[in-house]
C-alpha cells in the first residue's frame, strides 16, 4: 500500500503488558484526548429533571395517587438502572483515560508525526506486515520467533525517534526566522544538519526493513514453487515410466536426467532465497536502534 494513501497505524511499546496494550489499542480517541490534555465532560440532562415531575403530575391528574405512585416507582427504577449503566461506562472511560495518560510515552499516534515522518513510519509498518504475513515466516523458515520479538521492537524504536524528530522539526520552525540577517545562516546550520542526519539514519533503517521484506517475498515465491515441485516429485516415477515407454532409450535417459536436475535446481534456489532472507535479517537486527 502506498504510504501516501493512508497514515501509519498506532504504535505501542511492545514491552507493555498485553492487557495494558490491548486497553490502549481499543481506545484511540482517549489516547488523543490524553495527548492533547483534554478532560472528560460529565453530561447531565436538565430536560430529564423537568420532564420527570411533569410526567408524574400528568399521571396523578389522569389516574390519581395509586397510579402516580406505581408510575413513579417504575420511572424511578428505570432512571436508577440508566444511571447505573451510564456511571459504569463513565468510570470505565475515566479508567482508560487515566491509563492513556499514565503511559503517554509508550505509544505513538499518527498525529504525533509530521507528514514525512508519517510516510516513513508507514513504510516500516508495511515492510514488517509483509514479513509477518509471509508463508516462510509462518512455516518457521526465517527465524519466526526472532521476528515476532525483534520486528515490533524495531518499529517501536523507529516510531519513537520519528516522534522526537517531528517535535524538533516543529520547534526549529518556530525558533528559526524565515529571513535570517546576513552572515547568520551558518550559525543555524549545525542544528539543521543534526536533524538531517537523524532523518538520514532513520530512512536507512527503514530501507533495511524493506530490503528484508523483498528478500522474504523472494523466498516466499521460491517456497511456493518448492511446494508445487514436491507434489510433482511424488509423481516422478509415473513421468519416468511415461518417457521410458514412449521415447527412444537414449532420449528417455536424457529426459529423466532433466527431471532430476530441474528438481535439484528449484530446491537450490529455494534454499538460497531462505539463506539470503536470514542474512538480511541478521544485518538489520545485528545493531538495533536503542
Amino acid at each position: 500500500m502506498d504510504p501516501r494513501v493512508s497514515p501509519p497505524r498506532l504504535v505501542i511499546d511492545p514491552a507493555l503488558h498485553p492487557e495494558v496494550s490491548s486497553e490502549l489499542r481499543s481506545s484511540p480517541r482517549l489516547l488523543r484526548m490524553a495527548r492533547s490534555g483534554a478532560r472528560m465532560e460529565t453530561t447531565r440532562s436538565p430536560a430529564l429533571l423537568l420532564a420527570l415531575p411533569a410526567f408524574l403530575l400528568l399521571v396523578l391528574y389522569l389516574v390519581g395517587w395509586p397510579g402516580a405512585i406505581i408510575a413513579g416507582m417504575g420511572v424511578g427504577l428505570m432512571a436508577l438502572l440508566r444511571w447505573m449503566a451510564a456511571d459504569s461506562a463513565h468510570r470505565a472511560t475515566r479508567r482508560r483515560l487515566h491509563l492513556a495518560r499514565e503511559h503517554a510515552n509508550q505509544y505513538v499516534l499518527p498525529e504525533d508525526l509530521d507528514y514525512p515522518c508519517q510516510q516513513l513510519l508507514r513504510r516500516a509498518q508495511n515492510a514488517v506486515e509483509v514479513i509477518m504475513r509471509s508463508s516462510v515466516h509462518k512455516a518457521g523458515l526465517i527465524d519466526s520467533i526472532d521476528n515476532q520479538v525483534s520486528l515490533p521492537e524495531e518499529v517501536w524504536q523507529i516510531a519513537q525517534r520519528l516522534r522526537k524528530l517531528s517535535s524538533m522539526h516543529a520547534e526549529q520552525g518556530r525558533i528559526i526566522p524565515r529571513e535570517l540577517p546576513p552572515g547568520m545562516e551558518e550559525a543555524f546550520t549545525p542544528y539543521t544538519k543534526a536533524l538531517d542526519a537523524a532523518w538520514t539514519s532513520l530512512s536507512q533503517r527503514v530501507r533495511h526493513l524493506e530490503k528484508y521484506a523483498k528478500q522474504v517475498l523472494k523466498a516466499d515465491k521460491a517456497y511456493h514453487a518448492h511446494l508445487r515441485l514436491e507434489k510433482l516429485a511424488a509423481k516422478t516415477p509415473e513421468y519416468q515410466q511415461l518417457i521410458a515407454e514412449t521415447v527412444r532409450d537414449d532420449l528417455a535417459h536424457e529426459r529423466i536426467l532433466e527431471l532430476s536436475d530441474q528438481a535439484a535446481h528449484v530446491r537450490k534456489l529455494f534454499e538460497e532465497s531462505i539463506l539470503q532472507a536470514r542474512q538480511t535479517a541478521g544485518e538489520l537486527l545485528r545493531a538495533p536502534l536503542r
